[in-house]
């Protein structure tokens, strides 16, 4: 019979996958002596049964009653004993850290006759009651659906009666009032009396822990992180430790390194008298932990002493949770700590220095969306700008938007395409689509660990927290600020996540020194954040097989692609080339009524292309240039049919000849679906000439740069290849006029000639295709269009949110390679091509080679190229890098 539940004896870190992220390391925290409550832990796969079935498996009741005893007799207590009771929490833990996205329920076995044994045992009666109205509260809005609200409303109206400005200044009585308050609140929202049976209480509570890895705040936050779907999570049911018994008591969060920079040290947060919902919610203030020193110096020493063994037990930067019960240290979780992007940088560049992890390892403790985050503008404060406050930098970035005090006015102006800040008081998990819809976060409460903090820094987000000067009004929608200084819902702000300013108005932006070095503007040693990304940079170009290469079309652009280290450009598109002012000349091209006119046309083009190409070769000279041939159907270069017609119509009998000529052309050019029409190779064979100019202007320019003492290396490539005939006849007419300019010239420029992967039977022939192609490039935009069968341009606002939402994309398949459909063709193209040619060089030039998870699909499958855009550059160069790792690493497995 399978094992259900494990105590935290018998787990370890390497676990996460059954015991979720929390239960492996509180079993690893076990297992090294520290101080932690014992409990047990009910595994994934249990969470899995459930949500297919609807029930928990069999065997599970019994297991957690083995257990629940066991916990008993090490306690010396019993669940919800009426004189000395056992309480426990039940809390929820995936593999990957979800903060706050599902379901806890704390002081679990109180009830009517156990608070008065809580009261007695404890000798706080004001205490107990207090844990006992916290109880009722979440386990109402948790287990039994309740709104939060309706809590919320009752607990202010205590305070409000009392006079009260905090939950702390409510008496025993007004917390026993309260209590009964909330169960009336019970009885009347669910319709059943708060449940006084303890073994009820935590046997709801499990499974709504199961059910919450399906909420709504869950779901979208995997979507957001990219989290599996079917992983489930585990349920931690530990002994209670209460650190609001009173001013000897407290809990905490810390890290053993700062979050948001990266800089060595001590960080986190502490209150006294609380729990450690009342941290992480941000409802009141905290203390800097530093001061714990002066509060409890016995905790802070042994806490200290903990955070070191945990951080050179980990490797890394730990996020830990700690409550003080009467002077007693209890560690309730470690975790490796979420980071921004410059702190993680920095993180792995110390952890070397510091002898704890070698090079590679350091690699792989950074990505390439970390990298892109640290190439975002920053704020240029030289000039008049209006500073209203400075608070917490949790999340860094620079952030512009229109203050908003609702998340889902949030999402609303942000799908209506305004750029918005959400200000709150403080997030909970229920704010999270607002978070995503938002440029930035501002709130005025909370810390570098409260909820705004940890998500934002999980997603990337610019975030300031704790700001105290601001008075936010949600419900108004303002706040307001000392000095006089009101923002109104729609007012423009700034927020500094970096710095923790807060800026009326629009603060403009300057580049980032990340960028500023990748441009050679900045030395590599110019500041740590910059001589980190260069060391790992240096390691990632090192390790890294694939080469990384440009899609780029100007001089200025391929200038800029080589600077930030593209070793080739993989993609020059000939037809931006056209546009503009020599846009009419291609519409002279198409109206052409002979072959004299026709060549007119083509012989204005040549020295237009050439130069063009003179620039690029000189730009990449010594790298190689792959230039495609003109690709998109040429009525994209004449008016709209529809507009034109019109103007037609209107002008009756006074119609010029050249826009009756004009309509007759796009008439006769107008297909129904242009990309599937008269396209790429299409083109170029059935326009008589085109093939001949382009190839001219490249073997020109190539001889132009050859003659200047450059080393110029261009290479034609076909563009929507379907067959290998077309691939022939094309190779052959470009040969022809690389030799014309030869003989013409007396100067040989080895010039290969290749094509381009993009139409699904190309992939399937690809054998036959390398018979006449020295090189394939993947055009895996148009690969993915034709694999699934819609047009990006159409379905992207059509229906991909509702295919997100269902499970049926993970994620866009034009943002990262659909490898099941799309690579299954790259696969083949690759494997059939290079038997028929073993020496044919393969790479890809979509959209695709930019991204992340793309760039190791690349490498898996053998490409020996990834070709993106010259800011993605770098970000390719170090996802290349880490792919390698990673492949060697499997490789020695």
């Amino acid at each position: 019979m399978p094992k259900f539940v494990y105590d935290f004896t018998e787990g370890n870190k390497d676990l996460k996958d059954l015991l979720g992220g929390k239960g492996a390391n509180l079993a690893e925290m076990t297992n090294l002596g520290l101080p932690v409550p014992p409990g047990f832990t009910i595994t994934t796969d249990a969470c899995r049964y459930f949500l297919r079935s609807g029930t928990t498996p069999d065997g599970l009741d019994d297991e957690v009653t083995r257990h629940l005893q066991a916990l008993e007799r090490t306690m010396g207590r019993h669940l919800g004993d009426p004189a000395d009771p056992l309480l426990v929490s039940v809390r929820s833990g995936a593999k990957f850290s979800m903060p706050g996205m599902m379901d806890t329920v704390l002081n679990i076995g109180l009830s009517d006759d156990s608070v008065q044994g809580l009261a007695k045992q404890s000798g706080n009666e004001r205490f107990a009651w207090d844990a006992y109205r916290r109880l009722i509260q979440m386990f109402g809005k948790t287990v039994l659906g309740i709104d939060g609200d309706h809590f919320e409303h009752a607990i202010d109206a205590a305070k409000q009666a009392k006079g009260a400005s905090s939950d702390t200044d409510l008496d025993a009585e007004d917390l026993r009032t309260l209590t009964a308050t909330y169960k009336e609140i019970v009885r009347v929202h669910a319709h059943r009396e708060f449940p006084q049976d303890p073994r009820e209480q935590m046997d709801l509570a499990i499974t709504a822990v199961f059910d919450s890895w399906n909420s709504d705040r869950a779901i979208l936050y995997r979507r957001q992180e990219r989290i599996p779907a079917d992983l489930g999570t585990a349920v931690n049911v530990v002994a209670m430790v209460f650190g609001n018994l009173g001013d000897d008591s407290g809990t905490g969060v810390a890290f053993t390194r700062d979050p948001a920079t990266g800089a060595q040290g001590v960080y986190g947060d502490y209150l006294q008298n609380a729990q450690g919902e009342d941290v992480v919610a941000g409802i009141r203030n905290t203390v800097p932990l530093q001061d714990l020193e002066r509060i409890d110096k016995t905790s802070h020493d042994q806490l200290m002493q903990i955070m070191a063994t945990l951080e050179n037990h980990y490797k890394d930067l730990c996020d830990i949770e700690f409550t003080i019960e009467r002077g007693k240290l209890w560690m309730l979780q470690t975790r490796v700590g979420k980071r921004t992007a410059a702190a993680a940088f920095r993180i792995a560049t110390q952890l070397v220095r510091q002898g704890l992890i070698d090079d590679d390892e350091a690699l792989t403790r950074v990505s390439g969306d970390e990298l892109a985050r640290l190439m975002f503008p920053r704020f240029d404060t030289t000039g008049d700008v209006t500073l209203i406050t400075t608070a917490v930098s949790a999340s860094p970035g620079a952030a512009v938007g229109k203050a908003v005090f609702d998340s889902a006015i949030a999402v609303a102006r942000a799908e209506a395409g305004e750029k918005v800040i959400l200000v709150r008081r403080e997030t909970n998990p229920d704010d999270l689509h607002g978070m995503i819809a938002a440029q930035g976060i501002l709130t005025s409460r909370g810390g570098k660990t409260s909820h705004a903090a940890v998500v934002a820094r999980g997603m990337g987000k610019t975030c300031v927290c704790g700001a105290e000067a601001l008075n936010v009004d949600t419900r108004a929608g303002k706040f307001t600020a000392p000095g006089g200084v009101t923002v109104a819902e729609g007012d423009v702000i700034s927020i500094d996540g970096t710095s923790g300013a807060v800026y009326l108005g629009e603060v403009p932006v300057v580049a980032s020194n990340v960028v500023q070095y990748f441009e050679g503007k900045l030395a590599p040693d110019a500041d740590d954040l910059v001589a980190a990304v260069h060391t790992i940079m240096t390691h990632a170009d090192a390790r890294r097989r694939l080469g990384v290469h440009a899609n780029a079309d100007t001089g200025p652009d391929c200038a800029r692609a080589r600077r930030f280290g593209a070793v080739g450009v993989g993609l020059v598109r000939t037809e931006h080339m056209f546009l503009g002012e020599r846009r009419q000349l291609v519409e002279r091209l198409i109206l052409a009524e002979d072959d004299e006119q026709r060549q007119a046309a083509l012989d204005a083009l040549e020295p237009l292309q050439r130069g063009d190409f003179v620039e690029i070769l000189e730009a990449m000279d010594g790298l190689p240039v792959t230039i495609r041939l003109i690709d998109p159907p040429l009525h994209e270069f004449l008016p709209d049919l529809t507009e034109l017609s019109v103007r037609v119509a209107l002008a009756g009998d006074s119609a010029t000849a050249q826009d009756r000529k004009l309509l007759e052309a796009v008439r006769r050019l107008h297909e129904q679906n242009p990309m599937l029409g008269l396209r790429g190779v299409r083109l170029v064979l059935v326009v008589p000439g085109l093939l001949d100019m382009q190839v001219r202007a490249i073997a020109r320019a190539a001889v132009i740069r050859r003659q200047a003492g450059g080393d110029p290396r261009p290479e034609v490539m076909i563009p929507l290849t379907a067959t290998v005939q077309e691939m022939e006849i094309s190779r052959e007419r470009t040969e022809a006029v690389l030799r014309d300019v030869e003989q013409e010239t007396g100067v040989h420029v080895d010039t290969p000639i290749g094509t381009m992967i993009e139409v699904p039977r190309a992939a399937l022939t690809a054998g036959e295709i390398a018979r006449a192609a020295e090189f394939f490039s993947f055009g895996t935009n148009d690969l993915t269009q034709m694999t699934w069968g819609f047009s990006r341009d159409d379905v992207e606002g059509a229906f991909f949110s509702p295919y997100i939402e269902l499970g049926i994309f993970g994620v866009s398949p034009f943002e990262t390679i659909d490898r099941d459909g799309v690579g299954r063709l790259v696969r083949i193209a690759v494997a059939e091509g290079r038997a028929t040619r073993p020496e044919l060089h393969v790479g890809v030039c979509g959209e695709h080679g930019g991204d992340p998870a793309s760039v190791w699909f690349f490498h898996e499958a053998g490409l020996d190229y990834v070709s993106c855009s010259p800011f993605r550059v770098p970000i390719a160069r170090l996802e290349a890098g880490r792919a390698a790792v990673a492949s060697a690493g499997s490789d020695t497995r």
